[in-house]
């Protein structure tokens, strides 16, 4: 689509226009400076974007060069090409824990739906009657934390006593034996992503015990990663391979805090594997192998892969670990603990859940703040982006769920429903559904 320069750039509105410098989020500029309208519409700008990307050169707009010190700088981002809609209303209320849920999760795929609670077992759900599928009993205490493999093939759940279960969510089935060398309880599962190992058969846990260790589901076996002083509070499985294991001992924080969280800017991608809002399945691991290592790397670009860890010292730090040991920068802002840090499937944000009330947004690339979201009226627990980027969900011990919008920085949807604190959220990979649970024993579903 041409753009018409003319009425864009015509001289008589230059009196009513800025300097503006376009750049892409490394600040590299995508043109020369240029005067644009000040009311100047988003999809207008969005055109003389795309067309300067298009094009791979400067739009000629009859002016003298300017001095870039002297505009108005705007970066910009590439957008989803589709679109959520956000969920406004409550579809279901499923009944069948006996205790709190603690956690759920859907399935990369979106098409199945699992939680952990503290009455000790794991449940898959059927989401179109919207009603109990499996009933999984195995654990002999909480179910703290549960992860699908990035093919859907496993689900891994661990608990307070410390074993770890891998189940089959095609029949219910334990597959193999409880896994129990870890001496306290699990904190964090994370799957070796698809594209470096197709069918998916290896996982990292993390402990309270101060340990790590890979597991191979096929020869039920590990390998311990470490020997912490400290406990292991969050493990992450990156895009290259073992080296690309990262885990949290918290030494690095100000204070020897007790609690932490992590998140990878490939993330989304690597939990989702070949997966993606159209729905496709694959035939073969060859090609599921395929398409999710084109989906890394077109998510991760020649940037090292960005990782963020939060802790009860209320702070965040940014790094780069594959290439630098020391932090990027130290995010500031949070008044108590950092319950839980989420980069965005586009990598352009970060977001930040806390015992402070708020969620916090920050720059994916710089960790510089952006904005904050008040609202809720007590703890935020857990957050989920949907996956176009564009929105923001988040659950409270207040009992909401709300969804926030990153564009106008505003609440979008107020959730209430619960009857009691929400203490897990996930919005589906097709971003049909959102689910929650907490300590009125009962998960919902919530649509559009």
């Amino acid at each position: 689509m041409e753009i018409d320069t003319d009425a864009v750039m015509d001289r008589k509105t230059i009196i009513n226009s800025v300097m503006c410098l376009l750049t892409n989020t490394d600040g590299t500029p995508l043109a020369a400076p240029m005067y644009l309208p000040q009311n100047i519409a988003p999809q207008h700008l969005q055109l003389i974007v795309n067309q300067l990307l298009h094009n791979c050169r400067t739009i000629s707009v009859g002016l003298t060069p300017v001095s870039v010190e002297k505009a108005l700088h705007i970066v910009c981002q590439p957008q989803a090409v589709f679109r959520i809609r956000p969920v406004n209303r409550c579809s279901a209320t499923i009944s069948g824990h006996s205790e709190a849920v603690l956690s759920v999760a859907f399935s990369p795929d979106g098409r199945q739906l699992a939680s952990g609670s503290g009455d000790t077992t794991v449940r898959f759900w059927d989401l179109g009657t919207q009603t109990p599928m499996y009933t999984c009993k195995g654990h002999k205490n909480w179910v703290l934390c549960i992860e699908w493999s990035p093919d859907g093939k496993y689900l891994v759940s661990g608990s307070k006593s410390g074993e770890l279960i891998c189940w089959d969510p095609q029949t219910g089935k334990q597959t193999g034996n409880a896994l129990t060398d870890h001496k306290k309880w699990i904190t964090s599962i994370s799957w070796e992503p698809v594209h470096l190992n197709a069918p998916c058969r290896r996982f990292v846990s993390a402990s309270k015990d101060g340990d790590a260790r890979i597991w191979d589901v096929s020869l039920k076996k590990n390998i311990v990663l470490s020997g912490h002083t400290l406990a292991v509070t969050c493990v992450k499985w990156g895009g290259d391979g073992v080296r690309g294991l990262y885990n949290q001992s918290l030494g690095n924080h100000r204070r020897e805090a007790n609690s932490g969280t992590e998140a990878l800017n490939t993330e989304y991608v690597l939990r989702t594997g070949a997966f993606d809002h159209t729905g496709k399945h694959y035939s073969s691991p060859e090609e599921m192998k395929k398409v999710a290592l084109e989906r890394y790397k077109a998510m991760r670009g020649n940037a090292p892969e960005r990782l963020v860890s939060g802790s009860d010292d209320f702070t965040m730090i940014l790094w780069e670990p594959f290439i630098d040991k020391h932090l990027k920068t130290q995010m500031t802002g949070h008044q108590q603990l950092v319950n839980q840090v989420s980069f965005s499937p586009d990598g352009q944000w970060i977001a930040s859940a806390s015992f402070d009330k708020s969620v916090k947004i920050w720059n994916g690339t710089t960790g510089k703040f952006v904005a904050a979201f008040r609202g809720h009226v007590g703890p935020v627990y857990q957050i989920s982006w949907s996956a176009d980027s564009r929105l923001l969900l988040s659950g409270s011990k207040d009992s909401t769920l709300k969804v926030w919008d990153i564009r106008t920085r505003k609440l979008k949807q107020d959730l209430p429903g619960h009857a009691d604190e929400v203490f897990s959220v996930d919005w589906s990979p097709d971003g049909e559904k959102v689910a929650s649970g907490g300590k009125d024993k009962v998960l919902k579903l919530w649509m559009g």
